[in-house]
């Protein structure tokens, strides 16, 4: 996929320390870990990971794990627009995922699921997918 779309309409971000200040997420997330910042200096726990603090503008970071199960909280299906590299895979479902513990809410493409098969508050655990040139993107999946 990545290597036939231009770099500035690829999907999926470059993940290497040499093109992003975040390359720890990808890192982590090639162990299976889903991680974030925290804001040293407001506590405040941040998604998706930042480098500076939108609350208090500090750029005092540290890398928290957090759950990789939660509950769906909401869901739609991509049904047109995919982007591009995704448009042979509509329709997808989308959904926001409220992680256990946290509370936080991100939003991901739902895999092993369609549409129809979903419901709210579902228990959902993250799925790791690793494309082609070995960059990762995260995904959750029904938990069964």
């Amino acid at each position: 996929m990545a290597e036939n779309v231009p770099h500035i309409l690829d999907f999926c971000p470059l993940e290497d320390e040499k093109f992003t200040r975040i390359h720890t997420f990808f890192d982590n997330l090639k162990e299976g870990k889903l991680t974030t910042t925290k804001c040293q200096k407001c506590n405040t726990l941040l998604w998706q990971p930042r480098v500076v603090c939108p609350h208090c503008s500090s750029d005092e970071m540290e890398w928290v794990e957090l759950p990789t199960t939660g509950k769906l909280f909401a869901f739609t299906a991509m049904l047109l627009g995919a982007p591009l590299g995704f448009e042979d895979e509509v329709p997808f479902p989308i959904g926001v995922v409220e992680l256990d513990q946290v509370g936080l809410k991100i939003l991901a493409r739902i895999d092993d699921a369609s549409y129809e098969d979903l419901e709210f508050e579902m228990p959902m655990e993250m799925n790791v997918v690793t494309l082609e040139d070995g960059r990762v993107l995260y995904r959750f999946k029904p938990k069964h």
